[in-house]
């Protein structure tokens, strides 16, 4: 089964990963970077080019509050992890995940991204305090 989940699509968890895991289902888990504003780099002055989907998806309906609750997140991030880390890390804690599908641009995001799955699931207490960022967002023009 492959589904869109990680620290803000938390949705999964209800239903289906319980049911996968009671019909020993594997997941592979989409956007752990919800379409890259985990990954550390966005603000609000955040501009993709013409033609790249993001410049309609990240419209300012979206940006504004979507960076607003990344840096909420941050007062959660450990000192010594970065966002990236965090968030990919979050979503391969989860028994039922089996693999992550991550989108990366350069050489040193794979090599970045594989070292974080070597760290093993996130401790039981962060994953807690991950749980209160849940968004479940509503379907608007935008996400078209």
């Amino acid at each position: 089964m492959q589904v869109i989940y990680n620290i803000f699509d938390q949705a999964p968890e209800d239903e289906l990963f319980p049911l996968c895991r009671e019909l020993n289902i594997g997941v592979i888990a989409r956007v752990p970077l919800d379409e890259g504003s985990l990954g550390g780099n966005m603000t609000l002055d955040t501009k993709f080019p013409e033609g790249d989907w993001r410049a309609r998806y990240f419209c300012p309906e979206n940006l504004v509050p979507t960076i607003a609750r990344v840096e909420r997140l941050k007062q959660n991030l450990p000192p010594s992890m970065t966002l990236p880390e965090l968030a990919i890390r979050f979503v391969l804690s989860h028994p039922v995940v089996s693999t992550t599908i991550v989108g990366m641009r350069k050489s040193e995001h794979v090599a970045a991204n594989i070292s974080y799955s070597d760290q093993g699931p996130l401790p039981a207490d962060l994953i807690a305090e991950l749980r209160h960022h849940r968004w479940d967002r509503r379907p608007a023009h935008w996400s078209d």
